[in-house]
């Protein structure tokens, strides 16, 4: 028997895959190649496993084997496995041979993977030219044909492996993509501290209408399965960039989520999760990273939006951050609506037509608490971010402020949440009362004297007074320490003319 493989050798495995690549292509680009090839790589292990169990139990009925096989998870045509692939991988043409095996693939599992493969190609010349990009692919096949990139479940045994991976790569790839990163990818103990506060249950339906590759959404679904030991919840995103949202889709079928509805679009100029009314869908729990300040974020036709988000007023042109706030707050269900998002610190306190909308909306009592975090935690921004907590039916018309800017653990080049950090915020949360120097419960009154802005400093004082000097003691150390400094010149004089030196 096979023996099983742990996490730390399949994620050392598949980051070493990524060497083929390096110093040839930007990881920007090559990050696709390689999450595409490990989707592809546990499909074909999945499907030989199973064919393999099959023909052990059926051996001598080849046609009811392939009956049985066509109900499976993911239907594999044949050639278009990773193995039917790597046999070949020293003929010439790698690169179209993958781009047919991937189309093949997804016109056999049109209701899973229809659309998915279509912003990856395999035969792009930003691999090089055909003898480049032939030796490129044939390396990367026979780092994935690897023992320890053997993914079949009788010897990985929890799919949670595969889909951690996926994750372990994801992250490391967000570490190095600058800008770019923020596109996809929201950090891990971001996600964790968001999702607790929005405190998942039995039955919701959630969603991230901005979800980049859906790690958001997957730790609410842990936190259900953890919990609950269940899987009764449905999770629901849209992602406007089409290779970001194939990652999603992938992410979601390696981590066994495949109760999921993930569109693809521009969620403020064509939001796709309607009901059957053509409608928002109304969600119990929804929360985003969304792009900071996104500019051209389509205002132009905000004024008549068919689903009228945006009568609590138009945001900036340049700025879309409310326009994602706004859309987000109508997809909530009013009964148990909640919801958690991303901001710069800007939305809290930027006037003009931001500050109406955020009048109306701390008004109407939807708004729950405000969060500093430290800077430097996203990657593609060094900036501080806030998260903001919206709830429908709130028990008290009051806001907390918590500043947690200064609790973090400082990293090379991003900082990073700790548990103790996340712990202390959300147990201050569910306290909710005012912690000295770290959190203070906001009346709404308190919030209109301050003309709804909401910039924390105003509310949490986090002022140390500087320690009072004693002059008289200082004036005292001074002249012990002229003293001693007298005394000392006269043993270094002394000293000096011993070895023979005048002093002038």
């Amino acid at each position: 028997m096979t023996p099983r493989i742990s996490q730390k050798e399949v994620n050392d495995a598949v980051w070493n895959a990524c060497d083929t690549f390096r110093g040839v292509v930007d990881a920007s680009a090559y990050k696709d190649y390689v999450l595409t090839m490990l989707f592809l790589k546990y499909i074909s292990d999945v499907w030989q496993d199973n064919y393999d169990a099959y023909k052990a139990e059926y051996g001598d009925a080849p046609e009811l084997i392939e009956e049985m096989m066509k109900n499976e998870r993911f239907v594999l045509p044949k050639n278009a496995s990773f193995y039917a692939l790597y046999d070949r991988r020293f003929e010439a043409g790698n690169g179209e041979r993958i781009d047919k095996a991937l189309h093949a693939i997804e016109e056999a599992n049109m209701g899973k993977l229809n659309d998915v493969f279509q912003d990856i190609s395999f035969n792009s010349t930003k691999l090089g030219d055909d003898k480049q990009k032939n030796d490129i692919l044939r390396h990367m096949l026979e780092d994935f044909n690897k023992p320890e990139l053997n993914l079949r479940p009788s010897r990985i045994g929890n799919l949670d492996i595969i889909g951690n991976a996926y994750e372990f790569l994801i992250k490391h790839f967000a570490a190095s993509s600058g800008k770019k990163a923020g596109e996809f990818y929201t950090p891990p103990e971001v996600s964790q501290l968001i999702a607790e506060l929005v405190a998942p249950q039995e039955g919701d339906e959630i969603c991230d209408p901005a979800c980049g590759s859906a790690s958001l959404l997957m730790k609410c679904a842990k936190l259900i399965k953890d919990r609950f030991g269940n899987r009764k919840y449905a999770l629901y995103g849209q992602e406007a960039i089409g290779s970001t949202w194939a990652l999603a889709k992938m992410n979601m079928f390696l981590h066994d989520e495949d109760n999921h509805r993930i569109e693809w679009g521009d969620t403020l100029r064509n939001p796709q999760l309607l009901d059957g009314d053509d409608q928002l869908k109304h969600f119990d729990i929804v929360v985003a990273n969304p792009p900071f300040s996104l500019a051209k974020w389509g205002q132009e036709a905000a004024d008549s939006d068919p689903f009228g988000r945006f009568r609590r007023g138009i945001p900036p042109k340049t700025k879309g951050d409310y326009a994602f706030i706004l859309h987000m707050i109508e997809t909530l269900k009013p009964g148990t609506g909640r919801m958690g998002v991303v901001v710069p610190h800007g939305v809290l306190f930027r006037a003009s037509a931001e500050g109406k909308i955020r009048k109306q909306l701390i008004e109407e009592n939807l708004l729950d608490m405000v969060i500093g975090l430290p800077e430097k935690l996203f990657y593609g921004t060094g900036i501080p971010a806030a998260i903001l907590v919206f709830r429908k039916n709130k028990k008290d018309n009051n806001v907390l402020f918590i500043d947690a800017s200064r609790e973090y653990q400082d990293g090379k080049n991003q900082n990073f949440l700790r548990d103790e950090d996340i712990k202390k915020v959300l147990d201050t949360a569910k306290a909710r009362e005012s912690v000295d120097k770290y959190a203070y419960l906001a009346s709404l009154e308190e919030i209109r004297e301050n003309d709804f802005n909401l910039n924390i400093p105003r509310y949490v004082d986090t002022f140390e007074e500087e320690e009072e000097i004693d002059l008289e003691a200082v004036l005292k150390e001074r002249k012990e320490l002229k003293a001693d400094l007298a005394k000392l010149e006269v043993e270094m004089e002394g000293y000096l003319k011993e070895l023979g030196y005048e002093l002038p």
